[in-house]
């Protein structure tokens, strides 16, 4: 008999357990009636979910297009009375008659008195948020290196633009319901829309130098993110415990870098159909198919505020991935997370010795670059040197998959930011690889070793001769050159020249820095774009360095570049071919022949050109 009781009370828990995480059974906007009294759930401290009374007041229709509606409702209960619309409530549920509305979502201008919210019908949540498994290129976002609060802000604005009014116009909007000067202080029911906002999402920024954290938290701003610190992500074991499964009203993360750097938005879910998960009612930044990580979270407090309030939380354990992010909502599944991209960084001082970092980046067209450059920029500013005299020499790789590595091997001293140049070397390439145009590029690991000292190693080239004016062609000449340090110090270095066997008569010999060559380049041979992945990491990892002197013989001999590629000395009759396929858009003329190319590496962040000319005898 006991036996039986016991299965019988299993059975039961059982039952109940699968009630509670049963899905609620939805009320269409169609349905809603001002003078309707709700119930919405959220977090406001720790992870136990608590309700709040909600007063619909009616709807506004057509907000941002045809059939997109919001639901305008008064929010009473715990500390709303004091705090307003809380930043971090976007997603709680709201229910009337135990029936799913939809999401806290929208909140009424700023320093508002009394907690009016917008909610976005549960179906239109759904509908937006639709799983497939295919996941196209996403938005395209170019953002300049190095990178500056200004110029990442412009980017966002630029590139996304849904932070903006629920409508543009006072006639876009129409309000459904009690009468417009009872719902806002005056405020007219077609000028609502011009006021709701997204509620903003709390960005939890842990591990941040300050100016780091003012660049990346200052652009974030304006796209809708409250950026605050935040306690590492996950917390002490034992100190977040959760109440059982994910469920409706319990707060959540979506992570863009984990590891020794935590950064990311915390919301509230709305709805979970068996894996499917449903939150914010508004996006993040309408990205479209993501592949972000969804984390449990932690609220340690509510901080009021009279411009806006919002919840002090953290990122907890990967719980899932977000695949969606759009207008009326992000949504993803829960399970594994995704594939975080590997960023080991490994940094030698003359100071402190050798440390080792490592972090997990999102993959994603805008956020994969960006936060390995936060990690990189931030390391470097924590531990050495952003500004003054110092000089990094980096060395390291970016592997991708079906393609050979991304190489970095470069020295950075002098300039007002050598820092903020090696993160820019290392990300740019990143950049152009993950958003280009011709094949997606999975990026599967970034290794780097850097190099630090607090001592400019800069130089500067005086001269370049070879002692023989007149060399033989076939034959090995000695080129000097003669660099001048940063403190006086004359160095003279030599490079055997071989002259080619065919060469005769008056050549140019040219001994440049990096910069300098690539400028010549672009000016004379004017090279085309690259016209394959392939063909992209060949270019990158030619890039002239800046502890490297460059030496290029050059004849009179014409040549051309076709498809990217650079042919020198071609005789006339090929030109000729080319010259006729020019309209294809395949053949850029150079008026020059490069005979030889050779390299001369030295212990500093070199400047300068020099160019000789020799005669080349046959006897």
């Amino acid at each position: 008999m006991p036996v039986k009781r016991v299965g019988i009370a299993l059975l039961l828990a059982a039952v109940g357990l699968s009630g509670l995480r049963a899905s609620a059974p939805q009320m269409g906007v169609q349905e809603i009636r001002p003078g309707m009294v709700g119930v919405g759930r959220t977090v406001f401290d720790g992870t136990r979910v608590e309700e709040f009374k909600v007063n619909i007041l009616g709807v506004l229709e057509n907000v941002i297009g045809t059939h997109r509606n919001l639901i305008l409702a008064r929010l009473e209960g715990g500390p709303l009375a004091q705090t307003g619309v809380i930043a971090g409530m976007s997603g709680s549920p709201v229910y009337v008659d135990g029936r799913l509305v939809g999401a806290i979502s929208y909140a009424l201008g700023s320093f508002s008195k009394e907690p009016i919210a917008g909610i976005t019908p549960i179906a239109e949540m759904t509908e937006a948020a639709s799983f497939t498994d295919a996941r196209p290129i996403g938005a395209r976002v170019h953002v300049e290196f190095p990178l500056t609060r200004e110029s990442l802000t412009a980017a966002f604005r630029k590139a996304l633009s849904w932070n903006r009014p629920f409508a543009d116009r006072a006639g876009d909007a129409q309000f459904t319901g009690v009468n417009s000067l009872a719902v806002a202080g005056g405020i007219g029911g077609d000028q609502l829309g011009t006021l709701l906002r997204p509620i903003a999402t709390p960005l939890v920024m842990s591990g941040f130098e300050p100016e780091v954290a003012d660049t990346f938290g200052g652009a974030f701003r304006e796209q809708g993110f409250l950026p605050m610190g935040s306690a590492a992500a996950g917390g002490r074991p034992g100190e977040m415990p959760y109440d059982g499964p994910l469920k409706p009203g319990d707060a959540i993360g979506v992570m863009f870098v984990n590891g020794d750097l935590q950064l990311g938005g915390t919301g509230t879910v709305t709805h979970i159909d068996g894996t499917h998960v449903y939150a914010f009612g508004h996006p993040m930044y309408n990205l479209g198919p993501t592949e972000f990580p969804m984390t449990r979270a932690y609220v340690y407090t509510v901080l009021p505020s009279l411009f806006s309030s919002t919840k002090l939380s953290s990122t907890g354990e990967i719980i899932g991935t977000f695949l969606q992010d759009r207008a009326t909502a992000i949504a993803g599944r829960l399970g594994p997370g995704p594939h975080l991209i590997p960023m080991t960084l490994t940094l030698e001082s003359d100071r402190s010795g050798t440390r080792t970092f490592h972090f997990g980046v999102v993959n994603d067209q805008l956020f994969t670059p960006l936060m390995a450059y936060a990690s990189l920029l931030n390391t470097l500013a924590s531990y050495e040197r952003q500004y003054g005299a110092s000089t990094f020499t980096i060395h390291g790789k970016a592997t991708l998959k079906q393609h050979e590595d991304v190489t970095f091997d470069n020295l950075f001293s002098g300039g007002d930011s050598p820092a903020m140049g090696m993160a820019s070397y290392v990300v740019a390439p990143i950049a152009a690889l993950v958003g280009n145009d011709y094949e997606k590029v999975e990026l599967q690991g970034i290794n780097l070793t850097i190099t630090s000292t607090e001592e400019p190693k800069t130089a500067t080239l005086e001269r370049a001769w070879i002692d023989d004016p007149r060399p033989r062609a076939g034959r090995t000449v000695p080129l000097k050159v003669l660099l001048r340090t940063y403190r006086g110090e004359e160095v003279v270095r030599t490079l055997p020249i071989e002259i080619p066997a065919n060469a005769t008569g008056s050549l140019s010999l040219l001994v440049s820095d990096g910069g300098r060559l690539s400028q010549i380049e672009q000016r004379d041979a004017r090279p085309p774009q690259p016209r394959s992945v392939p063909q992209m990491i060949r270019a990158l990892n030619k890039t002239p360095r800046n502890n490297v002197l460059y030496v290029r013989l050059l004849g009179s001999d014409a040549g051309a570049v076709v498809n990217g590629e650079r042919l020198s000395s071609l005789p006339p009759s090929v030109l000729a071919v080319l010259e006729a396929d020019r309209n294809g858009g395949n053949f850029n003329p150079l008026h020059t022949a490069t005979l030889g190319e050779w390299e001369l590496a030295t212990d500093h962040a070199v400047s300068g050109t020099r160019t000789l000319t020799i005669t080349v005898s046959q006897n």
